[in-house]
């Protein structure tokens, strides 16, 4: 038997998701579903069953000539710790948690301040598909289609000052809803959620406010309704369920790097010189390569992004600013 590795399987091999949903229906007509509801490949079942197509364009700049993540891994395997701290709790604890209505309050130094509905943040009309790695800290990567608009875009239409010089962003701090945020669940980390960038970085072309992956609305356990995609940072700087927007003078302060200063830095940019103090970050395994133990890539630096960021740390000492 010939096993393929995911660099020999080309995206158009990947069962379409049409697909998958049909034979999902398939099987609960046979009684199979109930029966396999455990297995975390299938655990979104019923937040996949509420899903939303989206009206997009496809961006022809932003697309990857690598196999993308099974559509199935992206939305089983998830860093989000406000619905707790296992890979697999977010697909099992956010299926009722219900993200609209929703807004987004804008805050600091900005000429267009005050809360906002969403859509009037992320205007539905001028969505695109982009295709990016996102490189998590534990050294596992994925190459996603997300959907969703440059963050540059919204940061110009709301018009910070000379005044501001870094972007703050904070999560939707509800422990009724986010069960993550009650007591031990969420991993002892102080809530709300907040990340942030420093402006010039807000501004450059590829960080994306995301409302949806795959052609679809985000799922609950992938950030609903609107997350941060940050490319070339790893994973826990793309934050997610953004409720505020906050121009400001001085660098924010941020979750991971308040919980653990001396793991995690303000930069967080994917640079496998700079190892956590408890692994190696030279290499990564991509999910969906086949299994657990499939064989490890190089992690590349800025996570391949340099041409477009690396004019950004020109002059920095990347190993003090990690």
């Amino acid at each position: 038997m010939i096993i393929k590795r995911a660099s020999d399987i080309k995206s158009s091999e990947i069962t379409d998701k049409a697909v998958y949903l049909k034979r999902r229906e398939f099987l609960k007509a046979a009684g199979i579903v109930s029966a396999s509801a455990a297995i975390p490949g299938l655990l979104s079942a019923r937040v996949e069953a509420a899903a939303q197509k989206l009206q997009y364009v496809k961006s022809k700049k932003y697309q990857l000539d690598e196999s993308l993540t099974p559509y199935q891994d992206v939305t089983t395997y998830n860093n989000f710790y406000e619905f707790g701290t296992g890979k697999a709790d977010p697909a099992r604890n956010a299926t009722e948690f219900k993200p609209r209505p929703w807004t987004i309050t804008v805050e600091g130094h900005a000429r267009k301040t005050g809360t906002f509905d969403l859509d009037d943040i992320i205007k539905p009309h001028t969505l695109e598909e982009r295709v990016y790695r996102l490189r998590c800290v534990e050294a596992w990567s994925m190459v996603i289609p997300w959907v969703g608009v440059p963050l540059a875009d919204v940061i110009k239409r709301l018009q910070p000052t000379s005044k501001a010089r870094y972007v703050q962003f904070v999560t939707l701090h509800d422990p009724k809803r986010m069960p993550g945020q009650r007591g031990f669940l969420g991993g002892g980390l102080q809530w709300p959620y907040v990340e942030g960038l420093r402006l010039d970085e807000a501004l450059n072309p590829l960080p994306l406010l995301a409302v949806g992956l795959y052609g679809e609305v985000l799922p609950n356990q992938n950030g609903a309704p609107v997350r941060l995609v940050v490319p070339w940072k790893y994973g826990f700087k793309s934050i997610k369920s953004i409720v505020k927007i906050r121009f400001v003078e001085s660098q924010p302060p941020t979750t991971w790097n308040l919980s653990a200063p001396h793991e995690y830095g303000f930069y967080s940019n994917v640079n496998p010189e700079v190892d956590h103090p408890r692994w190696s970050q030279a290499r990564e395994r991509r999910l969906g390569d086949g299994s657990f133990f499939a064989p490890k890539r190089p992690t590349l630096m800025f996570n391949g992004y340099g041409e477009q960021v690396a004019h950004l740390y020109r002059g920095m000492d990347l190993k003090k600013n990690y």
